[in-house]
């Protein structure tokens, strides 16, 4: 196993077993809490070229049709979002969580919405979660500040509940408005609720990986399980990990392309 692979592995805290003659394997993580049986040992396998998906989901017409959201610029649109008030999430939330990272990014990650440490300190993805989105990001070379970091909502739902359909169709423009202005060769999408958002589907999230999607102007979107869900089950790290080199082979394909 290269070097490269292995500080992929490391930084999402998934077990590399060393053999005596040099070669490695990967385990499944194993839950934080109770003592479990040792896993049996993992062996990586190449992972198959991207699949492109048939069906482009376009931007909303309500998108389309609203010069009050497309024709904003970065500064306006964030003002726009943390004065917002087209749904009741305003009057619970403490601050609107626009987005964070590299403007010009080439790749941008999206999620579902906030949740209270997002909410106090108005940034997306910190905490817990937000720690090992670094490090998954990490796993694939990019830092946080390489990125552009967004939610489908800007504002947290109490309870951190499903958002619901009203509180989307008020919120998702802003979304949609960042996608076009960083421009991002690839959209990384966490968690459940976002994918069946965008993807405008209630297809469950492990049908939904392993696929390259096509959303917001044709814009390639792989799926991959929130931070959130994957401290919860860890197992479940080697499946985002899967989606992850899926990711990178995309982007790379892509700018071989470009370049060509």
């Amino acid at each position: 196993m290269d070097s490269r692979r292995l500080a992929y592995l490391k930084a999402l805290e998934i077990d590399v077993w060393e053999r005596r003659d040099g070669s490695a394997r990967v385990s499944a993580p194993q839950a934080e809490a109770a003592p479990a049986p040792v896993a049996p040992v993992i062996p990586i396998r190449a992972t198959p070229e991207p699949v492109i998906q048939a069906r482009a989901v376009p931007t909303p017409p309500s998108i389309e049709g609203d010069p009050s959201v497309a024709a904003l610029g970065w500064d306006e649109l964030a003002t726009a979002v943390r004065s917002c008030t087209k749904c009741p999430l305003h009057a619970t939330r403490t601050n609107g969580v626009f987005g964070v990272g590299d403007r010009r990014a080439r790749w941008m990650i999206v999620g579902e919405a906030p949740g209270a440490d997002e909410d106090k300190q108005g940034e997306p993805f910190v905490g817990r979660a937000g720690q090992l989105l670094n490090a998954m990001l990490k796993s694939v070379g990019l830092a946080r500040e390489q990125v552009f970091i967004a939610n489908i909502l800007k504002s947290r739902p109490p309870n951190n509940r499903d958002p619901k359909p009203e509180e989307v169709r008020a919120c998702i423009p802003y979304l949609y408005r960042q996608i076009e202005l960083v421009n991002p060769a690839l959209i990384l999408c966490v968690g459940r609720i976002a994918a069946q958002t965008l993807l405008e589907v209630d297809t469950p999230i492990g049908k939904l990986r392993g696929t390259v999607h096509r959303i917001a102007a044709n814009r390639p979107m792989v799926v991959t399980y929130h931070p959130a869900y994957l401290l919860r089950s860890p197992v479940e790290k080697r499946k985002s990990w899967a989606d992850l080199l899926l990711a990178m082979r995309t982007f790379e394909t892509l700018q071989s392309g470009a370049t060509a």
